[in-house]
Parts: structure tokens; C-alpha cells; sequence
């Protein structure tokens, strides 16, 4: 039996991915449209979805239905996606014959969709619940036959403003460059593409924040050391060189004055170009996961926990959720990262939640592999409204951090030994990926707890802008004698607070 690990052990989840024999207290299956694992001894009863093959690569919600791109060019709407019944759960297919899509949004009665080549808008003139007008919303990139040109989105910020990511072509760097791959831009009014900044690898994942600003995930690879949470941007260089020859190009929105210096740790590469920007969070490899894919920001008045604000990022590799808290510090944005969800079925490409604060999860392990044992997968997750022991939050002071808990914790728990902090970066070169270099250990005083019960405040002897600080804590306990289920987080601390 396969059990499912979360940072909630008081989740509920719709699961569509897992065989309807596995069921813990915490979890209430319903098994719809799932990929079967190799141990597998199931039912043939037919199931609702039966004969879809779910590799989700978009999602959205769209006139109460949600509505899930797959990556062999299909579009279904799922209606009554929340019942608790999966005979009332059907499905429609609304278009195909896609190339490739890997982004999913609604926008009024239509759906915009990502191809390999445009943002298509589709339309169901007729109102018969099928598209039957396919408009190019927006084009203008290379477009070539590499594995990995991908386009991804487009999603919308809080000015209101479409965005769209670019993937570069691995491996053949020619398809590189012309074209903006490597770029990130918006829609224009004509529908041309907008090129706004450049320097990413795989931005496979883009989500707003509370103030509608944008954020968009990377991958660990050439001149990527370590998986990135970047705020997008115009006018900025996230660090991938393999972008930069369509600043040749007319439309390049501007020009560099010099390039980041190569072959030094981090902190020396970004104060050699102007417009070299680091990650708002950096995601450490393995320790939070080696993909990150999809930003879900979480806006649910309490529904989903108490987490509102912070953003959830899917993580293909680890097949898993990680959950990010982000703060502006001199006006740029830095912060933490923590696990959420662990132990899911197959990679995580796309989150999504409903208008009534359940989140959908779509998977598809394809063209990679994954820690799943399947090959797809769609879950909902239901919060139960029974809260978890974990940090909450965690923000950077002048001489250390302040630590939010969820739930009071037990002084008799705390000392200056609970907690562990050292620093490292990484290296800024070419290889793919960068090990923790210039590691630190940090002398960890004077913790205060406030009244709450759940507020820590401790001094941290000489930070370091630009580094990464690793908190591990041990032995903490809540006043109820519950265990933080992860105990570690990780703070990308950009610039110090004064």
C-alpha cells in the first residue's frame, strides 16, 4: 500500500491517481482517471474518465467546470469536479488536435491556450460545450523542432497584463538564437509577443502574488545552479547566456551593458552587471525538490489553511508541493521556502484552485521521470479545517529571524539548541547545476518568544546578503505535544533589513 505524506495530515483529498483500495484517516479517494501502476491489482468496474489519458499540462477554472489541457493536444471540461460522488463528475471534450499545450486561462466566454508556436484563443460560438473557432491570440518566437522549445502561459498579472514564458532549446544552442527563447513577455494589443526581460532556462511555471505581481519558476541547469523563484519583470537578466543573442534582434526592449562574470560564487556574478537579478527564493536542490514547475497563489480566506498569501510551487522531479512566503525588503522581494505535500503519484505540472478554495493537482510524468510510481494523475485537495504544526512564516530581521508558528509552541521545547542556521551560495558558471559552496555555520542567541505563543525572534551572528540560510530546528513541540512535521526551512536573504 502506498500511503501519501503531507505536511497536512488532515487534508482531504478527491484523488484521481491513486487505486481506490489505498485509504488513510486522512484521505477520502475516488479513483476517476489515473495511469495504473505495474502493482496495481484493480477493479475493471468502469470509472467515470475511464479511457482519457490525464497528462495534465494546463488548467483553469472556466464556467463552473474546470477546464485541463493534455499533452497530447486536448482540452476537457470537467463538470461537477467538487462532488464528493464520482458518478455526478463528467467529462466533455472541448478541443483538440493542439500542438503541445502547456498553459491553460480563461478569459470571458473563451479559453486561451499555449502552443509550441502561439497562444491560441478558442471559442464556442454555438454554446454546444466545443470549441469551433481557433484565433492566434499571440505569436512572434522562433518556433523549431527542438525537444525542448517550449512556450508556456499566458498568465495574467494584476495590471492585468498577459504573460508569456519561452523555453530554451537544450542541447542545440543555434535554435537559441534568434527568436526570444530564453524570454519572457507580454501580449500586446496587436497580438504581437511583448519581450520584457530574458535569462531563463525553463520557466514552466508563472503565478501572481497578493499584490499582483508576477513570479515565474526555473530549473536547475546551464548557468542555473539551483532551482529559482524569480519576480518577473521587465528590463532585468535572470542569468541564463544562452538567451542573450536576440538582444540583436529590432525589437529588443534594451540593451546590456555587460555580462555577469562566470566561474565565481553568485553574490561576485551579480555585482558585475547592472541588470543581473537573483532568485526571490531559491529552492535548495533535493532538499526542496530539483523542478519546480507551477505558482499557485493562495487567496482563500482561511479555507485552505492558514497560508493565505504565500504561494504553492509544484515540483516535477520529487513529485511533490513546496510552499514559498515572500516579503519586500528595500523593495525587492526575498523569502522562504518550506515542504507542503510529499509522496504524490507522479510529477506535478499544474495547481489550480476552485472558486471555493479546493486545489486541483494535474501530473503527467511525460518525456521525463519522476519519484511517482505513475505515469498521470489529478487529485483535488480538500482542507479540513483542522490546522498542522509547522512554520508558518519566516522573516528576515537586522541581527537574525522571526519564526511563525501555527500553533503555540512549549517553552520547555525551546533553547538556542532548537535551532541551526549556516549560509552557503553556489557557483554562477555554465555546468548544469552548482553544489553549496562557501557554506557557514551561524552562532544562533537570544530567542524570544512573544505573548501569542507562536512568535520567535533569535539573533544570528553575521549574516550574509545574497547567501542562503538554512534553518533546522529539533525537539520543538506545540503546546498539544505535536512535532513539526518539517522541521527545516530556507530563506533566501537578498538584502539584510536595517
Amino acid at each position: 500500500m502506498k500511503i501519501l505524506t503531507a505536511v497536512w495530515a488532515t487534508i482531504a483529498v478527491i484523488t484521481l491517481s491513486v487505486s481506490a483500495e489505498e485509504v488513510t484517516p486522512a484521505y477520502e479517494v475516488f479513483e476517476l482517471m489515473s495511469a495504473s501502476s505495474p502493482s496495481d491489482s484493480r477493479s475493471k468496474e468502469w470509472q467515470p474518465g475511464d479511457g482519457i489519458t490525464m497528462e495534465v499540462s494546463g488548467m483553469a477554472w472556466f464556467k463552473e467546470s474546470l477546464a485541463v489541457a493534455i499533452r497530447k493536444g486536448e482540452i476537457w471540461l470537467i463538470d461537477s469536479p467538487l462532488s464528493l460522488d464520482k458518478e455526478n463528475i463528467t467529462y466533455r471534450k472541448f478541443a483538440s488536435g493542439l500542438h503541445e499545450p502547456l498553459g491553460l486561462t480563461a478569459d470571458g466566454d473563451d479559453l486561451l491556450v499555449s502552443q509550441r508556436g502561439e497562444i491560441t484563443r478558442l471559442k464556442d460560438s454555438k454554446g454546444d460545450g466545443t470549441a469551433d473557432a481557433f484565433l492566434t491570440e499571440c505569436d512572434g518566437w522562433n518556433v523549431s523542432g527542438n525537444y525542448h522549445a517550449y512556450a508556456y502561459g499566458p498568465e495574467r498579472d494584476g495590471a492585468n497584463n498577459l504573460w508569456v514564458t519561452l523555453n530554451l532549446g537544450m542541447g542545440a544552442l543555434t535554435n537559441n538564437r534568434i527568436g526570444w527563447r530564453g524570454w519572457g513577455g507580454t501580449i500586446g494589443e496587436d497580438g504581437a509577443f511583448q519581450p520584457k526581460s530574458l535569462g531563463m532556462r525553463s520557466p514552466s511555471g508563472m503565478g501572481r502574488d497578493l499584490a499582483g505581481e508576477m513570479f515565474f519558476s526555473d530549473q536547475q541547469g546551464t548557468w542555473i545552479p539551483a532551482t529559482p523563484i524569480y519576480h518577473l519583470r521587465p528590463g532585468v537578466f535572470y542569468g541564463n547566456q544562452e538567451s542573450v543573442e536576440s538582444l540583436k534582434m529590432p525589437g529588443a526592449p534594451f540593451q546590456m551593458a555587460s555580462f555577469p562574470k562566470a566561474n565565481v560564487p553568485y553574490p561576485e556574478a551579480l555585482s558585475s552587471a547592472p541588470r543581473f537579478v537573483p532568485p526571490a527564493v531559491w529552492l535548495p536542490y533535493n532538499k526542496m525538490g530539483r523542478s519546480a514547475t507551477d505558482i499557485e497563489l493562495i487567496d482563500q480566506d482561511g479555507r485552505f489553511g492558514p497560508f493565505d498569501g504565500q504561494l504553492l510551487v509544484g515540483e516535477f522531479t520529487n513529485s511533490a508541493i513546496n510552499r514559498v512566503f515572500l516579503e519586500k525588503v528595500d523593495g525587492e522581494y526575498q523569502g522562504a521556502c518550506f515542504p507542503f505535500m510529499r509522496g504524490l503519484p507522479a510529477a506535478v505540472i499544474r495547481l489550480c484552485f476552485s472558486p471555493q478554495g479546493q486545489l486541483f493537482v494535474g501530473m503527467t510524468n511525460r518525456g521525463w521521470s519522476s519519484l511517482g510510481n505513475r505515469s498521470y494523475g489529478l487529485q483535488r485537495l480538500d482542507y479540513s479545517g483542522s490546522t498542522p504544526f509547522a512554520i508558518q512564516e519566516m522573516r528576515a530581521k537586522p541581527d537574525g529571524f522571526e519564526l511563525l508558528f501555527t500553533a503555540p509552541i512549549d517553552a520547555a521545547t525551546l533553547s538556542d539548541t532548537a535551532f541551526a542556521v549556516s549560509s552557503y551560495t553556489y557557483k554562477y558558471s555554465s555546468a548544469y547545476g552548482s553544489a553549496e559552496i562557501l557554506t557557514k555555520q551561524h552562532a544562533v542567541s537570544g530567542l524570544v518568544v512573544a505573548d501569542d505563543g507562536k512568535t520567535v525572534r533569535f539573533r544570528v551572528a553575521e549574516m550574509r546578503a545574497l547567501f542562503v540560510h538554512e534553518l533546522r530546528t529539533s525537539g520543538i513541540q506545540s503546546t498539544s505535544g505535536a512535532k513539526l512535521e518539517y522541521p527545516n526551512a530556507y530563506y533566501t536573504l537578498n538584502r539584510i533589513p536595517k
